[in-house]
């Protein structure tokens, strides 16, 4: 990976990040992701909205490709990357296929609820009519740190630290 290629991972991913500290205010799972055009441009940034609209399908990777959709006038993004701070769900794997994207670069892995943790591995299905590439662990430690704290406070023997 070239140093400029990885600068710009970053960077996409830093926003990702800010998306989920906006849904983790929300006292939403704290989940952003980001969907960017191959020209660099940032098509959409969403983040998870499950709770507040009582809807199952409200990941910040669904509502990311449907906000790019609408905005582009097409629901084929091809040659986009979605950047995600946690490792897709299969609902979330599967609605990328269709949507026809050329990567996803996720941070943090799920090992309880991540597609490719889980071992779902739409993405590289030749059955399917598409196939894209995956990078895993982009701002792992980041990504897992916000996730932590989240779920830590709503165990309730969260003492903040002064």
């Amino acid at each position: 990976m070239l140093k400029t290629e990885l600068q710009d991972h970053m960077w996409f991913m830093n926003l990702a990040l800010e998306q989920a500290d906006l849904a983790y205010k929300a006292s939403e799972v704290p989940v952003g992701a980001v969907l960017v055009s191959p020209a660099g441009e940032v098509l959409s940034k969403k983040f998870n909205t499950k709770e507040i609209h009582f809807n199952p399908t409200g990941h910040a990777e669904i509502l990311c490709l449907e906000a790019a959709g609408k905005k582009i006038k097409n629901w084929r993004l091809s040659d986009c990357t979605l950047y995600v701070t946690l490792e897709p769900c299969p609902m979330c794997l599967s609605a990328m296929v269709q949507s026809r994207i050329k990567r996803c670069i996720f941070g943090a892995y799920d090992p309880k609820g991540g597609a490719l943790s889980l071992g779902y591995h739409f993405h590289q299905d030749k059955r399917l009519n598409h196939q894209f590439s995956i990078l895993g662990g982009m701002k792992h430690f980041e990504c897992s740190k916000i996730l932590s704290q989240f779920f830590k406070e709503r165990r309730g023997n969260y003492i903040p630290k002064n």
